[in-house]
């Protein structure tokens, strides 16, 4: 009997699915049988479209879905098993890592839209995204230890996000998070019923994508350099990018339309 996965690759169905609305560009993790499992292609896939987003003004925010009954299972382990040599996992984690900085570089924000149980890898996608909104049935775990495999780049990403107590808890016992704990901890940004995530996921989106797209490249690049740094460099740092940013022609004109009590007209630039 043909596996789900082998019966997908028949049919030719795409691993990534990209839908464009308003400015709003949702790609959609489609494995779902696999669990939407971070095969290496499907890591390509998702790094090639990232590519093209960044340079693509007519995108000026990212969503990240997925389909089936989970958001994302982690690396795909039958894959990592089936070429046992150092090279290969060197290179899958290699790219996976460029891939979680390729989210974090990217000029667009990115929000996560989860859904369901997002682990190892995919609990890391889920704290790389600028931000995360997750269904009540939702659940993000680093359970590798379970199998003799720490989550070590995973916890990457989630460490940067909640405290180390939690994290170390999370990363020893391999234990999930429910959502309003993923929450509680600051992995993500709020809990929905799982009938609002779509409504909620848009209006958000839709919310940010009407600011000026330059503002929020300058802001997103600065946020995550100066929260690596000192205090004092993070200020000296900061001050730069502000007094280069009030040149910019959609701070002169967000300026003004405050002041003339109007809606500002982005130039994004």
């Amino acid at each position: 009997m043909r596996s789900r996965v082998s019966q997908q690759a028949q049919r030719n169905e795409p691993i990534l699915l990209r839908s464009d609305t308003d400015g709003v560009c949702t790609l959609t993790l489609n494995r779902p049988a696999a669990r939407n499992a971070l095969s290496m292609a499907l890591m390509q896939e998702l790094q090639s479209a990232l590519d093209g987003i960044a340079d693509d003004r007519s995108v000026r925010v990212v969503v990240l879905a997925a389909a089936g009954p989970a958001f994302c299972a982690g690396h795909d382990l039958r894959e990592l098993r089936a070429n046992p040599t150092t090279e290969f996992y060197e290179t899958m984690f290699e790219t996976c890592s460029a891939l979680m900085l390729t989210i974090t570089r990217l000029p667009q924000p990115v929000i996560a839209k989860v859904h369901a149980m997002a682990s190892a890898a995919g609990c890391q996608l889920a704290a790389t995204a600028d931000l995360a909104i997750a269904s009540d049935t939702a659940a993000f775990a680093t359970p590798g230890v379970h199998i003799g495999l720490f989550c070590s780049t995973p916890m990457v990403a989630v460490s940067r996000k909640i405290g180390r107590k939690a994290m170390m808890e999370m990363l020893l016992t391999g234990d999930p998070l429910d959502a309003a704990e993923a929450q509680r901890t600051g992995l993500i940004n709020r809990v929905v019923r799982a009938n609002r995530l779509d409504t909620e996921v848009a209006a958000l989106a839709a919310k940010i994508a009407a600011k000026s797209a330059h503002t929020l490249k300058v802001g997103k690049e600065a946020f995550y350099k100066q929260v690596e740094m000192g205090l004092e460099d993070a200020y000296t740092y900061c001050g730069g990018v502000m007094a280069e940013n009030m040149t910019a022609a959609d701070a002169e004109e967000g300026i003004d339309a405050f002041l003339e009590k109007r809606a500002p007209v982005w130039r994004d630039k």
